[in-house]
């Protein structure tokens, strides 16, 4: 009985998944990344391996490609994207890293194998360097860390609204 519950859970459908954490900077800016993989900007994040949470992805996301050893705080947005640029649909988690002070911007060491540069964004360079869906999910992550509640988006638009 317990094989036959264990081969039937194993054959289920699994989804990928994604962690990022968005920095703002004193002056409300958010932090973005340019990886040297992919023609737009991200927030830093990446990939949940498997058997890892995707709170322990975002602080070992953030080590690896920003070189910050960081607590984050909680989670601003919980983002379900579909089959498209990948196979299969997919959730994404970003979380809240906080303000980053300048001493702690200047001690950021980039993972040159994966990343090109980072910037401070307002919320129109932000736009004009993400795609469309990362635009809307930073903006809902933005609100999210302002307003006090976590946001549930559907390929970055919230369900039952439309996108802003």
């Amino acid at each position: 009985m317990q094989s036959e519950i264990a081969e039937h859970i194993a054959s289920l459908p699994r989804k990928r998944m994604g962690a990022g954490v968005l920095f703002v900077d004193e002056s409300d800016r958010v932090l973005l990344v340019e990886p040297t993989y992919k023609d737009y900007w991200e927030l830093p994040g990446g990939v949940v391996e498997a058997d890892e949470s995707p709170y322990a992805a975002a602080v070992r996301e953030v080590r690896e490609e920003l070189g910050l050893t960081i607590v984050p705080g909680r989670l601003l947005v919980v983002d379900w994207v579909p089959s498209g640029i990948y196979p299969g649909d997919g959730v994404m988690f970003v979380y809240d890293g906080g303000v980053l002070s300048a001493d702690q911007a200047a001690a950021i060491e980039l993972q040159v194998e994966e990343l090109r540069s980072w910037a401070w964004c307002d919320d129109g360079e932000a736009a004009a360097r993400l795609p469309d869906v990362l635009a809307r999910r930073v903006a809902a992550a933005r609100r999210a860390r302002t307003e006090g509640a976590m946001a549930y988006l559907e390929d970055g638009s919230a369900v039952g609204q439309a996108a802003p």
